[in-house]
Parts: C-alpha cells; sequence; structure tokens
C-alpha cells in the first residue's frame, strides 16, 4: 500500500526521506495533475495533503486516512472528501515551538515598544522609555487548542497576565479562561494584546470585525497567525487610522501571497510576515504521521480526527 503526496507547493522530496526515515517501508507516490505518478489507484492507502482539489481523493478505494500538512485543517473541510476517511490533524511539537517563538517575539515587541526604540535609533536619539511590568500586561488568546494553550502557557511563564477565549469551556492552570458567545466581550474588554490562533470555521470567519475591535481598551494591538478571513480588513484599517488600534502584525491574509496593491504594506502601523509565523518541519511532522500510520495498521483509530460538525 501507498501514500501519496499532494501539495503543491511543499517540497516532495524532503517530505519523502523523512516518511521514509520513519517507515522504511513506505510506498511514496507524488501526486501530479495528469496523474502519472498515482500508479493503480486501488494502491493508495494514506494521503498527505494540502489545498486539494474538490473530490480529489474519492477514486482510492482503499484510502484509510487524510493527514493534513500543517496546523490548519480549512483547507481540507469542504473538499469533497471520501466519506467516512478520517482527516487527521497534524500535531508537531516543531510547530508548536515555532508559534510559541512567534507570539512571544511580538508579545514582546510591543510590551517593550521595540519599535520605537528601532524609530529613536534611525533618528540617532538616545530616549530611554519607562518599562512596563509583565505581570500588569494583559495579553489574550483567542483559540486554546494546542497552539493557544501552549503559548499561553508559555507567556504565563513570562509572568504575563494572560486570557484566553474558546468555543467551550476550558480550563488551564494560571490563565483566565473565557467561553462561548457570552464570554467574548468580557475577554476583549481585558486583553491589550490579542493573539489570535483560532482554527477557521464559518463560526470564527469575520471575528476580528468593527464590533469586536471596538470592545478592546484603546490602543490594544492584534497579533494574527491563524488565518487571514479571521479579519475584517477594512475594519482593522479604520480601527488602525482612528486609533483605537495602536498596531497591528499579520502573518496570514484572504489571498496569499499578499497583494503588492494591498493597503496592509503600505500602512505604518502593520507588520507583516509572509505566512512564516510556524512552518511545518519536514522531520519532526514525519514522526507524528508515521505514529499514525502504524495505529492505523494495527488497527487503532489515528489521533487527533477532525470532527466534521466543528471544523477542527
Amino acid at each position: 500500500m501507498a501514500l501519496l503526496f499532494s501539495a503543491r507547493y511543499e517540497d516532495s522530496e524532503r517530505w519523502h526521506q523523512a516518511l521514509v526515515a520513519e517507515l522504511g517501508d513506505l510506498d511514496f507516490r507524488l501526486w501530479t495533475p495528469d496523474g502519472a505518478n498515482i500508479g493503480d489507484p486501488a494502491d493508495i492507502e494514506f494521503v498527505l495533503a494540502w489545498g486539494p482539489k474538490k473530490g480529489a481523493f474519492k477514486e482510492f478505494p482503499n484510502l484509510k486516512a487524510i493527514f493534513c500538512l500543517g496546523a490548519g485543517v480549512d483547507h481540507l473541510i469542504g473538499r469533497d472528501l471520501p466519506d467516512g476517511v478520517p482527516v487527521v490533524r497534524l500535531v508537531d511539537p516543531g510547530l508548536t515551538r515555532g508559534m510559541r517563538e512567534y507570539v512571544i517575539y511580538w508579545t514582546l515587541h510591543y510590551h517593550r515598544r521595540f519599535k520605537e526604540y528601532a524609530d529613536s535609533a534611525a533618528a540617532g536619539e538616545w530616549r530611554q522609555l519607562p518599562q512596563a511590568d509583565t505581570r500588569k500586561r494583559r495579553v489574550g488568546i483567542l483559540g486554546l487548542g494546542v497552539l493557544g494553550a501552549d503559548a499561553a502557557a508559555h507567556l504565563c511563564a513570562l509572568e504575563f497576565d494572560v486570557a484566553g477565549w474558546s468555543r467551550s469551556a476550558k480550563a488551564l492552570d494560571g490563565i483566565e479562561s473565557f467561553h462561548g458567545t457570552d464570554g467574548l466581550a468580557a475577554f476583549l474588554a481585558r486583553t491589550e494584546i490579542l493573539v489570535n490562533l483560532l482554527p477557521l470555521t464559518p463560526e470564527t470567519t469575520g471575528i476580528i470585525n468593527a464590533e469586536n475591535l471596538s470592545q478592546l481598551p484603546k490602543g490594544a494591538v492584534v497579533i494574527n497567525a491563524a488565518r487571514g478571513p479571521h479579519v475584517v480588513d477594512d475594519d482593522l484599517i479604520r480601527a488602525l487610522d482612528d486609533g483605537h488600534i495602536a498596531a497591528a502584525t499579520l502573518d496570514v491574509f484572504h489571498t496569499e501571497p499578499l497583494p503588492a496593491d494591498h493597503p496592509f504594506w503600505a500602512h505604518p502601523k502593520i507588520n507583516i510576515t509572509p505566512h512564516a509565523a510556524s512552518l511545518t518541519v519536514q522531520e519532526t511532522a514525519a514522526v507524528a504521521i508515521a505514529d499514525n500510520i502504524r495505529r492505523i495498521r494495527a488497527g487503532e483509530p489515528p489521533a487527533p480526527i477532525v470532527d466534521p460538525e466543528t471544523g477542527y
């Protein structure tokens, strides 16, 4: 039986080497538009994918699992996948570490006012700024899944005042937790640095909008490392222009690459990174995928499986 790799922009050879290092007997096949490398569709037992065409995997009668290439699954859900075939999320220590670094870096960037120091240095000015206490800096994490919970825990270790919001109630040590529609307003009202790590679902699309931005304290900042459609672009620009939001760091966008004429590029209060907050590390991700393949071969279910009702 074989694994089919279906991802246009990924390094297929590096994935091949990493997976074969874990599963020496793996028959690795690469998806091409003409299907030339697939061979007999009945051989395909597993798919490792990102952004496939709708219905692309329905021709594989023996398909046992579809593995996600990244942390989010919005690029797989709604693609007319085969009924009854589990979609398996990627829980990879490398992805988690990368996101942790990104969130801590930008939280400290705003907390310690490093942009102002950079501006002073560029102007040849020696200017010290008052140093804020992390214990009095209120950080809010939208989304308390694997990535959000990890980022929250490490911000707590730096003694930030951390809260989290999720769809359903969660209890995490040292973190004030809010949940559901009723808890969102109170969560936003206490958040000075907002970090979005939510999954993209119909319910979370557009959550960073004019109404919710207005509920943040004046001078709050926004860090979006989840998905572009979480943000209503025009609403964020207006909130930045009127001074209610002080700054934003954006790693993800409605259209990627971000078009050259998009107003985000030229906005003085926006920092842009090119969907690089946390990139999949093939060598560590392959371990997680191989473990699940072994589970399936042993007659056990893979984990974690995406719930089609919630979309994550």
